[in-house]
């Protein structure tokens, strides 16, 4: 907008701004304020790699802790006295209900066992049947469905002990496993 003298009217609020507030005194500079220090490096393909490392343990990949074929599973925990290993081994006990893990893949399988078990434990089995097979179909020349489950089993703190099942009771191909009553 302009006035009548032909200033703009900005100009005379300035002007007026100046007379009212006097002569001005320009500050020191302040230095900046410290920066948010940078994130610190991160070795991505380490961590990816500790990722992947531990997905294979976990689903029973890895030579290093690999089991055969022809191998046979045990595991008893040390509050389990031997014999009870033993009589497992014979099948002295009764399998009160069995997973078939057949045709499933590793991750499947882990789920479906994980499952199974838990049901057992509310059920309030001791003594459960896991059917894994054998590997003879693996393409890898390990049996992953095998390797699975030792390693689940091997993981949970209700499985007291297992073992693979005497020959009449799927051998090598199942594994009896004890449960600890809830």
């Amino acid at each position: 907008m302009s006035g009548t003298d032909g200033k703009r009217d900005d100009d005379d609020d300035a002007a007026l701004f100046r007379a009212a507030v006097g002569p001005v005194r320009e500050l020191p500079s302040a230095p900046e304020p410290p920066r948010r220090p940078a994130p610190r490096p991160r070795a991505r393909m380490a961590e990816r790699d500790e990722a992947q490392a531990r997905e294979d343990f976990r689903l029973g990949r890895g030579e290093a802790f690999a089991i055969g074929r022809g191998d046979v599973l045990a595991y008893r925990r040390d509050q389990v006295p031997p014999r009870m290993l033993k009589r497992l081994s014979q099948g002295l006990y009764a399998a009160q209900d069995e997973l078939d893990l057949h045709h499933a893949d590793a991750a499947a399988a882990e789920t479906l066992l994980r499952r199974f078990l838990a049901g057992a434990l509310d059920a309030g089995h001791g003594c459960v049947r896991v059917v894994h097979g054998k590997g003879i179909n693996s393409t890898d020349s390990l049996p992953v469905l095998k390797n699975v489950v030792d390693r689940i089993l091997r993981q949970r703190a209700d499985v007291l002990a297992f073992h693979s099942a005497p020959p009449a009771q799927g051998g090598t191909g199942a594994v009896l496993v004890l449960l600890a009553r809830r």
